[in-house]
């Protein structure tokens, strides 16, 4: 298969779940992928699974000076990066309302999950311009679109992905950088994080009933959408939502 041959993507927090996904599915499509995570045993595992097409890097995605290093590396190793898939997120404690959680669980969401979004294009844009343009995909999610009373500052933190992504896409159109940026919105996932919202068997099976085509998410669900979004195929395509939640959103 080649949908993303010879192109070089980097895929953040793909040691488990949906990025596992992502960076296998691209690696089939012909993608040189650079896996990246701050969980390394997971992200050698991944790289292990893939073969060839694939190399890890330990990455922080809230720091600045991970950023600079990882993409330095890419540019020196491989000579160019023509695709980004901002993943790398947490979910945080279940339940936490805004009365209860506290300014350290905040901070820390927000600094992974926007922060690192931010420091991905502020640092990818500039690579993947000089590269002769590509995609960015930032992971936010179908809580973007809903109150989350029980998950105060994840929810935030994804609304802020899906309003930042809109605008990353404007800048890089208006200057003509050939640079796209489009975010992806996944319902609940049977991922690591996402069974960790759904505390036993009960809450599951009430959590499967919402979803209005019957049944839970796979990575592997999320991770075609992603494909579409990195290739050529989605050229025309920037500062859009792609929603992949089995209907709730449309509830």
């Amino acid at each position: 298969m080649s949908r993303v041959a010879g192109k070089v993507v980097l895929v953040t927090g793909a040691g488990s779940g949906i990025g596992r996904a992502t960076a296998r599915l691209l690696a089939d499509e012909g993608a040189t992928v650079i896996v990246t995570d701050i969980n390394r045993p997971g992200g050698l595992e991944t790289v292990q699974q893939i073969g060839g097409r694939a190399r890890f890097e330990e990455q922080d995605t809230s720091r600045e000076a991970d950023w600079k290093q990882v993409i330095d590396d890419i540019l020196a190793r491989e000579g160019r990066l023509d695709g980004l898939v901002n993943n790398a997120g947490i979910a945080g404690p279940y339940p936490s309302t805004f009365e209860s959680e506290t300014v350290e669980q905040w901070q820390r969401m927000l600094s992974i999950n926007v922060q690192g979004v931010f420091l991905g294009c502020k640092h990818g844009v500039p690579a993947i311009r000089s590269s002769g343009g590509g995609s960015i995909v930032n992971l936010s999610s179908l809580a973007a679109f809903l109150g989350t009373p029980n998950l105060a500052a994840y929810g935030a933190s994804k609304g802020a992905v899906r309003q930042f992504t809109k605008t990353v896409a404007i800048d890089c159109a208006r200057k003509g950088y050939k640079v796209r940026c489009n975010s992806v919105h996944p319902g609940v996932i049977l991922t690591p994080m996402g069974e960790g919202i759904m505390p036993d068997d009960k809450a599951k099976e009430r959590v499967r009933r919402s979803i209005p085509i019957g049944d839970f998410g796979a990575p592997q669900d999320i991770a075609y959408g992603i494909l579409y979004l990195i290739s050529d195929e989605s050229r025309f395509v920037t500062g859009t939502e792609l929603v992949i939640d089995g209907g709730m959103n449309a509830i």
